[in-house]
């Protein structure tokens, strides 16, 4: 749907909800819309946002298809939100992965085949499928500047690319930002994003795979999202280890970057195969076919890096441990190439939007306001 259809037709669902206040207590994006009696292309753009697609709504809306008024305020958002995020990325040119689910499944596999062939061209056979053990195994196989100068720049990359949706979602939603912004704001934003507190939908869970409420998507968000965090404190640990204490990895089997690493790493490898699940035996109805192929390129991705560094820790001591690290180092490349243009966006514009969301609620004069 062109960019101006999908917007008007947003504006048409939200207007019929904003009139029914049925679903009210589900999520924020309820209380959001009954600030507004219209909704702009920036109002449109920031409760897609805002909505979590827990589904809730959907199966409690009496106005759902077959009702000729076809609300479907999951489907819509959803696609919304990928028109959001083409809308803020940059460059424009990679920008379109988000709506075109084959430029960013080209995107990772030319990143995967460019550092395979490199490795497998550049390194010593003889090392690459050699036992080595003790300090500094890893960098025998591959050395420590060729792991961590590609990292670095698309990490700086990826981070200006979040930086410009960053401000690109402000201006576009006419945010305020009042300074100082307010304690009770950001404690409110912050515990509504560490538990996740928005997958709970009307109270009992998201409507994963279907009608039936459940806690299970929330479950295994949780994993993959925690999981994630633990796998971040672990590098930042390491290198605290390699260049404050001076100790070069493979580290101990009970040390904290393992440890940390190992439960981030088994973490995400059961919440995205649980996500993955529920997904493929969700209701399509209230799905938008796009989305679900975005989601699926980055849980897979995500799903093989860290199951391909659990595998890395369990044969480091082994002939199979430069092969497996090589492999690894490349989906860890994949992922942070897809970061700026796949699904992990979300986490970025979400979190501002939860923000966004507690700024208009704590302001005194929040009644219905036009443009």
């Amino acid at each position: 749907m062109p960019d101006d259809d999908l917007v008007g037709e947003a504006s048409r669902q939200l207007t019929i909800c904003n009139a029914c206040r049925y679903c009210e207590g589900y999520c924020p994006v309820f209380p959001a819309i009954e600030i507004r009696r219209e909704f702009e292309k920036g109002d449109v753009f920031l409760l897609a946002n805002l909505c979590h697609d827990c589904r809730a709504c959907y199966y409690a809306c009496m106005y759902s298809p077959p009702h000729e008024f076809a609300v479907n305020i999951p489907q819509i958002l959803s696609e919304v939100r990928l028109e959001s995020y083409k809308a803020w990325s940059w460059p424009s040119l990679l920008a379109g992965s988000f709506r075109d689910i084959r430029k960013g499944m080209i995107l990772a596999g030319l990143s995967i085949g460019v550092i395979l062939a490199l490795a497998l061209t550049l390194l010593v056979p003889a090392k690459l499928f050699a036992v080595h053990h003790g300090p500094g195994a890893f960098y025998a196989v591959v050395p420590f500047l060729v792991m961590l100068l590609p990292a670095l720049a698309l990490t700086v990359y990826g981070g200006a690319v979040w930086v410009i949706g960053g401000i690109r979602f402000w201006k576009d939603t006419q945010g305020e930002l009042p300074c100082p912004v307010g304690f009770r704001v950001l404690a409110q934003t912050a515990g509504d994003i560490l538990n996740l507190k928005w997958l709970r939908g009307g109270g009992r869970g998201c409507n994963y795979p279907n009608a039936q409420a459940s806690q299970a998507r929330r479950f295994y968000h949780s994993l993959v999202y925690y999981g994630f965090l633990s796998a971040a404190v672990s590098t930042t640990l390491a290198a605290i280890y390699q260049d404050i204490l001076h100790r070069l990895p493979p580290y101990p089997l009970t040390s904290a970057p393992v440890l940390f690493g190992g439960f981030g790493g088994i973490a995400i490898v059961i919440g995205v195969a649980g996500l993955v699940v529920i997904k493929t035996t969700s209701d399509r109805e209230p799905a938008h076919s796009q989305s679900l192929g975005l989601d699926y390129l980055f849980l897979i991705i995500l799903g093989l890096t860290a199951l391909s560094g659990m595998l890395t820790l369990l044969f480091r001591e082994s002939s199979a441990m430069g092969i497996i690290l090589t492999l690894h180092l490349a989906l860890v490349a994949a992922l942070f190439i897809t970061v700026p243009y796949g699904k992990l966006v979300h986490a970025l514009y979400r979190s501002l939007a939860i923000l966004r969301h507690h700024l208009e609620q704590s302001q005194p004069n929040r009644s219905a306001r036009g443009h």
